[in-house]
């Protein structure tokens, strides 16, 4: 199985994501912002968290916009597996491949620190790994992770279990506590807290293991 990392201007988690998806089996490839394709045989994109071009505009609204972006959607329209952490988030919704918006947190400041996340749905790659309502300690780290919605869009969301994570308890105001959701194919998954921050003991905890772990797991199986 075959996962590309992209590196933008500003990403500081490429990486840690890179390790993660190692750990799990996955053979990687770094791939840079400014090169037009994916590497052949690609199976999973990792966009990973940092501040991408400083944040400047909106947060991944330029990355949105990069030469590797166009190829990011491309893979996804036709089915492919894609990954987007916190920043990597952010620059999913300013593609236009999962609906919402990421604002300020609701308390205007970077928060820092493990949260208890609840499996909304175990029904996708990257969250099979999981029992649905389980709880898992991931790590959060970001100053615009405030989820907002339409209520039609909330409600679409809702009616078809693709809110994939919620805060058990809301660190930064987010609509319905969503920390994480799906696209309609259920292969794209946005999430502001950081599972490859919580794949190893070293790390304090390894309950974003299963992530990498479900997601590698169903590719072996196509």
């Amino acid at each position: 199985m075959k996962a590309a990392v992209i590196t933008f201007p500003g990403s500081n988690c490429d990486r840690d994501l890179a390790v993660a998806f190692e750990a799990a089996g996955a053979e990687v490839t770094r791939v840079w912002h400014k090169d037009a394709a994916l590497p052949p045989g690609t199976d999973v994109v990792g966009l990973p968290g940092g501040f991408s071009f400083g944040d400047y505009l909106r947060c991944g609204a330029i990355a949105a916009r990069s030469p590797i972006a166009s190829a990011v959607v491309a893979h996804a329209r036709k089915g492919g597996y894609v990954l987007g952490v916190c920043n990597g988030f952010q620059v999913l919704v300013e593609t236009g491949l999962l609906p919402g918006v990421l604002m300020r947190n609701a308390g205007l400041k970077f928060i820092c620190k493990p949260v208890a996340l609840e499996v909304a749905s175990a029904d996708s790659a990257f969250t099979q790994g999981y029992a649905k309502g389980a709880t898992a300690i991931i790590p959060i780290a970001h100053h615009d992770g405030n989820y907002q919605a339409d209520a039609e869009t909330l409600a679409l969301l809702e009616g078809e279990d693709r809110v994939a994570f919620r805060y058990v308890e809301n660190p930064n105001g987010s609509q319905h506590s969503i920390a994480g959701i799906l696209s309609e194919n259920r292969r794209v998954l946005g999430m502001m807290p950081h599972p490859e921050r919580a794949v190893s003991a070293q790390h304090g905890g390894t309950d974003g293991s299963a992530l990498f772990q479900g997601v590698m797991g169903a590719l072996a199986l196509t």
